[in-house]
């Protein structure tokens, strides 16, 4: 007995589960092998060697499976190589701990950039799927905007402040949980916008209608 032949809406669901299981490996997978690393070693500079050739071997797997990268999981990795790399040349950990401010930073001016602009950034991400309002889109890239620039504000107060040992932990898993209860937080938001539309586009298709 012979398999019944995938339809082309199989393959799309097969497509989408294998790229989320390649995203998720190239996200977190060097993140989690940093975590490793200092808990077995308790040397920041060792696991930040880790790091960096996790990270390298995460960006190929990824490229390699999916013949492109996205742009998140691309920037975060880049930002790994780049600055555990000076923190490995340069001797200096600090060098590794400012990259999620950097980043966070980096991400808040791309959303508030964008929005004054009037070229949404998270509308071009997640048009797809997600339909919002343009109102809409610009209220959740300024509210998350605002989250990547509380995010960089907490990781400089927990590096300066705390033993190598918590700010590793605030790393990861921290900065991902405090990153997915923002996004929690923005469901009843989505929920109720999910659906809203543009004035002007809906009184044109009104229009066309009649």
């Amino acid at each position: 007995m012979t398999d019944a032949p995938q339809t082309p809406q199989d393959q799309k669901l097969a497509a989408a589960k294998r790229s989320a299981w390649v995203r998720h490996a190239v996200d977190y997978g060097p993140l989690l092998a940093f975590l490793v690393g200092f808990l077995v070693t308790r040397s920041i500079t060792t696991a930040t060697w880790v790091l960096v050739v996790s990270s390298a071997v995460a960006l190929a797997f990824g490229f390699i499976v999916e013949r492109r990268l996205a742009p998140m999981p691309l920037i975060a990795g880049l930002g790994a190589l780049v600055f555990g790399g000076l923190a490995l040349v340069f001797h200096d950990p600090r060098l590794l701990k400012i990259k999620p401010t950097v980043l966070n930073i980096a991400y808040a001016v791309f959303l508030f950039g964008g929005v004054a602009l009037g070229k949404n950034p998270l509308k071009v991400l997640l048009g797809e799927a997600m339909h919002l309002s343009d109102a809409a889109w610009r209220t959740l890239a300024i509210r998350y905007g605002a989250y990547f620039v509380v995010a960089a504000a907490i990781n400089e107060a927990v590096w300066r402040t705390q033993p190598d040992a918590v700010w590793v932990w605030f790393k990861f898993p921290g900065l991902a949980v405090l990153t997915v209860l923002f996004s929690f937080t923005q469901v009843p938001f989505l929920m109720k916008h999910m659906h809203d539309t543009d004035a002007p586009a809906a009184e044109e298709a009104k229009t066309g209608d009649a």
